[in-house]
């Protein structure tokens, strides 16, 4: 059966004042309003750690209390930073087996009520337990990653500079994204060292968000055509290479496949940068360009919002933000504005096919997401 949008939303990301149960009823709140549905055959809900970050548990059961939609059945979805994207994929699965007509699907993380060093140690955990050992983070696995992709391609820090001064500059077009921020490429070179040679405008800021969208059988505007997922050794002394991650270009397969697409036909994507080189891999892993092409496609303009392809047209993790739970979903639901004329001044030319990639982890559990607008 046929899997459609019937709405798509998420809140302003930044530092916000509200818990996460109150980031998600204000997601639902929205949503509801914005298409009248308020009757669901289930409710799927995807966060990654909101124990740790607020003391929050049973959040499912929670959010179903607070919204007066029980006693409708509800699940909670975490697979680490894509379980935004993962829970979609979930509740795709109840609306296509015919097992349900319409899910409210939604996503969130509440993060700056921490500080960065607790934040960053609660993130790291997702990381292979003999490496935390020896004191590495996300941030520094991510610059390991980076070092060897521009030895490989030969890409100089200039040239990586570029996804942070794109998104930052897609972002001032984004009303809900967390960073407003113009910066130029001597902002990005002579920001603070995080991990060598990544940068702090190479790195997504912690946020606290929330996104909504409810999946139905029946026809709308946009249509979901393309799912694929797939996962990866945790340690990365285990994996084949380090300048490509297995578990996009495997999920990336699958949803080509399953929709009967190829990368040729995609007309733009949000691909997960929450470390600046990573939009630039992710980009070659779903053959949207060549290997040791991505940047020189960046470089060339290809990716801009007025470019060929362009990728991240809402800011991307570096700029809308990145409440994890939240960032997998928040991408789909920027393909649905897109595809329904509601990006405002970010709006591409082309939004036919829209393709949203999602990273779990370190690259561990990765999603891929594929809708195609349909003709009135």
């Amino acid at each position: 059966m046929s899997v459609y949008l019937a709405g798509a939303t998420h809140t302003k990301f930044g530092k916000r004042p509200y818990s996460i149960v109150g980031l998600l009823l204000e997601a639902a709140n929205e949503i509801i309003e914005n298409t009248g549905i308020t009757d669901f055959d289930e409710i799927y809900v995807g966060t990654q750690n909101p124990e740790e970050f607020t003391g929050e548990a049973n959040i499912a059961s929670q959010i179903t209390d607070q919204l007066a939609l029980t006693p409708t059945p509800a699940f909670r979805i975490n697979t680490a930073s894509s379980s935004g994207a993962a829970v979609l994929h979930i509740a795709y699965n109840a609306v296509a087996a015919g097992r349900a007509k319409r899910v409210l699907v939604l996503s969130a993380e509440k993060m700056t009520n921490l500080p960065t060093n607790r934040a960053t140690k609660i993130l790291a955990e997702v990381i292979d337990r003999s490496e935390r050992a020896a004191g590495v983070s996300m941030a520094s696995l991510a610059a390991l990653i980076t070092k060897f992709y521009m030895h490989k391609y030969h890409m100089h820090r200039d040239d990586l500079s570029l996804v942070a001064l794109k998104n930052h500059s897609n972002g001032l077009l984004n009303p809900r994204a967390h960073l407003h921020k113009s910066i130029t490429l001597a902002d990005v070179n002579k920001s603070k060292i995080i991990a060598e040679p990544l940068r702090l405008y190479d790195c997504c800021p912690l946020s606290d968000g929330a996104a909504a969208v409810i999946l139905t059988s029946s026809r709308t505007k946009v249509k979901i055509i393309g799912l694929g997922s797939a996962t990866d050794h945790v340690p990365l002394r285990n994996r084949e290479g380090l300048t490509s991650f297995s578990a996009t270009v495997n999920a990336g397969e699958r949803a080509y496949k399953m929709a009967g697409l190829s990368p040729k036909d995609i007309t733009f994507a949000e691909i997960h940068d929450a470390f600046t080189p990573f939009e630039i891999i992710g980009s070659e892993d779903l053959g949207l360009f060549e290997k040791g092409e991505g940047w020189k496609a960046l470089k060339n303009g290809v990716t801009q919002i007025d470019g060929g392809l362009p990728i991240n047209p809402s800011g991307g993790l570096k700029s809308r933000g990145h409440p994890v739970g939240a960032s997998g979903m928040a991408q789909v639901v920027e393909l649905y504005w897109q595809m329904t004329g509601n990006a405002g001044k970010r709006q591409v030319l082309n939004p036919k096919i829209g393709l949203a990639q999602s990273i779990g982890g370190l690259a561990t559990n990765n999603f891929v997401t594929i809708l195609e607008a349909q003709n009135a």
